[in-house]
């Protein structure tokens, strides 16, 4: 329980911080010597992080779910913003796995998405609202979501990047990162879920446990996370990641 508890609080904390929770899932363990929670766990610990996301964002959820036109305008860009990591994900799923087990390769991935978070923390962010945003902004930001499938490569650092590119606020920005991250966390949660299910495999009081953690400091981490992006923007995430990329790399 203790050991689901730890998954699901490093899930919590990576997984909406830009330091890549994928990447911290693989580097922990090995920096630690010790076994890592296997991928449908890690999966299935996504869950608690899509409660927090449901619950953080209830009001523009809602207004998805009650299909007001800001709720459908909001509904077409997080589709057009999913696309390109379902095509990149299923077309190269294969390669992307095999770095799970490998960690020094992790460790590059990231310190080298460190260095860009840093270039791209001296771009000046712009005024522009999400509300506002356009079919181009959306892929363009979505194409960041398909890049961050590589472990060590941080999803949301890599949205609020290149919304700031296209002017957006970085607020906004974080917020987009957010909301895009609900259909790619529940499906790799969900089906994670369902093949456990399938297998006849116990999920148990202890991944229960995990779940719960991540969505408690998953919580924690969205707030903490938009109320230091207005004063200090990505430089402190790029420069954590490039630090510990660094160190990592030469502790595994």
């Amino acid at each position: 329980m203790l050991d689901a508890a730890f998954w699901g609080l490093i899930q919590g904390l990576t997984e909406f911080l830009p330091i890549s929770s994928s990447g911290h899932l693989v580097l922990v363990p090995a920096a630690l010597n010790r076994e890592g929670p296997e991928l449908a766990v890690s999966a299935v610990l996504h869950l608690g992080t899509l409660i927090s996301l449901l619950v953080y964002f209830r009001t523009e959820v809602n207004e998805i779910i009650r299909f007001t036109s800001s709720g459908r305008r909001l509904l077409r860009l997080i589709i057009l913003g999913t696309i390109p990591a379902v095509v990149l994900g299923l077309a190269f799923r294969g390669p992307i796995g095999t770095l799970n087990n490998a960690p020094r390769a992790v460790a590059v991935c990231l310190f080298s998405a460190g260095i860009l978070l840093s270039v791209i923390s001296r771009f000046q962010s712009g005024s522009g609202l999400i509300a506002n945003a356009s079919s181009r902004d959306a892929l363009i930001m979505g194409f960041g979501q398909a890049l961050a499938l590589i472990p060590g490569v941080t999803r949301s650092g890599l949205i609020i990047g290149a919304g700031t590119v296209r002017s957006l606020d970085l607020y906004e920005a974080a917020r987009f990162a957010f909301l895009l991250g609900i259909p790619a966390i529940a499906g790799a949660g969900s089906i994670e879920f369902i093949n456990l299910a399938q297998k006849g495999t116990d999920i148990g009081i202890e991944v229960s446990v995990g779940i719960a953690v991540a969505a408690v400091v998953g919580y924690i981490s969205i707030a903490t996370l938009l109320r230091v992006i207005r004063s200090s923007g990505l430089r402190p995430f790029g420069l954590y990641c490039i630090a510990t990329g660094a160190l990592c790399f030469f502790l595994v």
